[in-house]
C-alpha cells in the first residue's frame, strides 16, 4: 500500500469553489490509476472523478462540466478543482489509488490505497 493523504476541505457557499489535494506517490506501475470518492451524509461511497497513469481522465456525471481531476508533473500530488459547488456534494471526500484493475469503473475493489477523507459542506 502506499501512503495518502487529503487536504483541502472546508466550508463553501452554493455556487463557489474548493480544491482538494492529496499527497502521495501513487503506484509505479504501467496500469496505475488514482480517484476521488465521496461519502454523502449517510450515503455510501460513490465514485467522483479518476485518473490513468496515461492521463485519461473519466468522470461521475453528476460532477462533470464542473469538477476537474489532475496530477502535478512528478505524479505525486492528486488534485480535485471543484466548481459551482451544490448542496448535494457536501460529502468527505476520499483519494484512492490502485493499479492493475478496470479503473474507470469507481469499483472500490479496484483500489489499493485509501486516504483519511476531508470533509467538504456546501451550504445556501
Amino acid at each position: 500500500q502506499v501512503q495518502l493523504a487529503e487536504s483541502g476541505g472546508g466550508s463553501v457557499q452554493s455556487g463557489g469553489s474548493l480544491s482538494l489535494s492529496c499527497e502521495g506517490p501513487g503506484y509505479s506501475h504501467a496500469n496505475s490509476y488514482m480517484a476521488w470518492f465521496r461519502q454523502p451524509p449517510g450515503k455510501q461511497r460513490e465514485g467522483v472523478a479518476a485518473i490513468h497513469s496515461d492521463g485519461s481522465t473519466t468522470y461521475a456525471d453528476s460532477v462533470k462540466g464542473r469538477f476537474t481531476i489532475s496530477q502535478n508533473a512528478a505524479k505525486s500530488t492528486l488534485y480535485l478543482q471543484m466548481n459551482n459547488l451544490k448542496n448535494e456534494d457536501t460529502a468527505v471526500y476520499f483519494c484512492a489509488a490502485g493499479y492493475g484493475g478496470i479503473w474507470w469503473s469507481f469499483r472500490e475493489s479496484q483500489f489499493n490505497s485509501w486516504g483519511q477523507g476531508t470533509q467538504v459542506t456546501v451550504s445556501s
